[in-house]
């Protein structure tokens, strides 16, 4: 595919009446700007950009997958008697998106510019310059992938001290109709998560399938080979690749997971084994962010799998509050507070992220699986994330931005909207409670519950203190000690200060003194961790 298809317009020459810019996270083939276009007078741009690809440290599968469903929509355009003005990595030119815009401008001097609103403020800010250096009309149409607007997200939040998901995901309910009889919800009851926090036990996972993956076709194959050539120090392993990128691949990893994982997900959805990256998720979360799988499709199907009797309330409330909930929650959280948002830093975390989060090399069992499984695959279920990787950075004193940068860089599902508030927020608590109502914090004792990694560890989830200490439930503790005012304060927090008030200062002091030997061994020699004074 070369940078302009060849696909002439009926008519007159090159006269061009819109430029249709496609943004590499908006590939939904019947999407505002497409479904509008008209191949006998418009343009279609697409590219993909260096400056995008370099933002953050990207995980080989995470390019892999934009660029390879860019370049299936971009055929498909093709196919359809589009001109697709095609911008590839590696090629000479413009290396930013709204650089490459401009260069179709100036190629094509269409009456205007027609895009899906894009999903970054900075984005935003971009195409706006260019079309008004350039005196064209720039038309920003919603984004109607997902189920309600920033605006209405904003009038709902107005006036609330505290932003609540639950609130918000039962008002969306009574307006979607999902998972209600008449005004009541499905089931007698709005949120089933007490029956949706099982562990595996000592029999294990016991799946009963695997996932759908896909050899990767010669578009992928190429975008693979580009990405080697012009990107060779990319994070991660390309070897497992398998994600789907058509719309076709996403509807059939959906199939698959209400016919065959949907049953048991919500009773298990918590849980984590050793070796086991897949277990009973979805796998949707790649493709609907790239709008290749449409959020309404993958909610209606849950919806008749219970009233078909094949997989119960509390496995389909689950999985369709993440959606209907959650997702469209923490997208309204990025567009209300702004692109100062990602700046904030209410616990005073300074530390830098430690090297483990990029070799695996650490003897946390735990951590270790985690890391290595999203090396492997770009990918971790969301108590991986929530209760592994975010917990340790969490509890020892990590700059949210460092550990916001490898969310964003090795997660093949990851973009600003959907990563940042769930990192600052949910998991870092650094928005100091917009998102989160506490810090969600635990010792390692509950990574032992909902999981078998610590049976393989050298380290007791027990132990704060010793040799043997968990180091999770040694920075747990001391974390709880370095904010315990401000924590006694939150009433879901009480419980948690009132333990650590029973432990005496020798214990105290004790559990200071394995943090900063344990944080001195893990951090860069170039970064001083200073000894805890004394406590009195």
């Amino acid at each position: 595919m070369s940078r302009v298809a060849h696909n002439a317009p009926s008519g007159s020459g090159s006269t061009t009446r819109h430029l249709v810019f496609v943004c590499p996270d908006q590939l939904a083939p019947n999407g505002p700007a497409l479904r509008e276009a008209d191949p006998s007078q418009d343009v279609i741009v697409m590219g993909e950009s260096r400056a995008e690809a370099t933002r953050f440290p990207f995980h080989i599968q995470r390019l892999t997958l934009i660029f390879s469903a860019m370049r299936h929509l971009a055929e498909r355009l093709a196919e359809l008697k589009f001109r697709v003005d095609y911008h590839r990595i590696g090629e000479a030119g413009p290396e930013s998106l709204p650089d490459i815009l401009e260069q179709a401008i100036l190629a094509c001097s269409p009456e205007s510019v027609r895009m899906t609103r894009p999903n970054r403020f900075d984005l935003i800010e971009g195409f706006e310059a260019v079309a008004k250096k350039h005196g064209i009309a720039l038309i920003l149409l919603d984004d109607d992938h997902f189920l309600t607007t920033p605006e209405a997200f904003g009038a709902w939040a107005s006036g609330r001290k505290t932003l609540v998901m639950e609130h918000f995901y039962r008002k969306m309910r009574k307006e979607t109709g999902w998972l209600m009889e008449g005004d009541k919800p499905a089931g007698g009851d709005w949120n089933f998560d007490k029956d949706n926090r099982e562990s595996f036990g000592k029999e294990g996972p016991r799946l009963k399938a695997d996932p759908i993956r896909f050899e990767p076709d010669a578009i992928t194959r190429d975008v693979i080979e580009d990405l080697q050539r012009e990107l060779p120090d990319l994070p991660g392993s390309i070897a497992s690749f398998g994600w789907p990128v058509t719309p076709e691949q996403a509807q059939q990893v959906l199939d698959h997971f209400i016919s065959h994982q949907l049953p048991e997900f919500g009773r298990w959805q918590d849980a984590m084994w050793t070796d086991e990256p897949w277990l009973r998720h979805s796998l949707i979360s790649p493709a609907m962010n790239l709008q290749l799988l449409d959020p309404r499709t993958a909610i209606a199907a849950a919806e008749q799998a219970w009233i078909e009797g094949h997989a119960p309330i509390n496995a389909v409330e689950g999985f369709i509050r993440q959606i209907l909930g959650w997702r469209e929650f923490i997208r309204g959280v990025y567009w209300l507070e702004g692109p100062e948002y990602g700046h904030r830093n209410a616990l005073g975390a300074e530390l830098p992220l430690p090297g483990f989060y990029w070799d695996a090399k650490t003897e946390m069992t735990c951590v270790r699986q985690v890391v290595q499984q999203v090396l492997d695959h770009g990918y971790a279920h969301h108590i991986q994330r929530l209760m592994v990787t975010g917990l340790y950075a969490l509890v020892s004193g990590t700059h949210p931005w460092d550990i916001h940068s490898w969310y964003m860089g090795l997660f093949v599902d990851s973009y600003d909207w959907v990563t940042l508030p769930n990192t600052v927020g949910m998991s870092q608590f650094a928005d100091g409670g917009v998102v989160a109502t506490k810090p969600y914090i635990a010792s390692g004792q509950y990574v032992d519950r909902m999981s078998n990694y610590c049976q393989s560890c050298r380290f007791n989830p027990k132990k704060a203190t010793g040799e043997d200490a968990c180091p999770i439930s040694t920075l747990y503790w001391s974390f709880l000690m370095e904010h315990e005012d401000e924590l006694a304060a939150n009433r879901r927090m009480r419980f948690q200060v009132a333990n650590l008030r029973r432990k005496s200062p020798e214990e105290r002091q004790a559990i200071l003194n394995r943090r900063d030997e344990w944080l001195r061994q893990v951090n860069p020699v170039n970064q001083v961790i200073p000894p805890s004074p004394a406590l009195p």
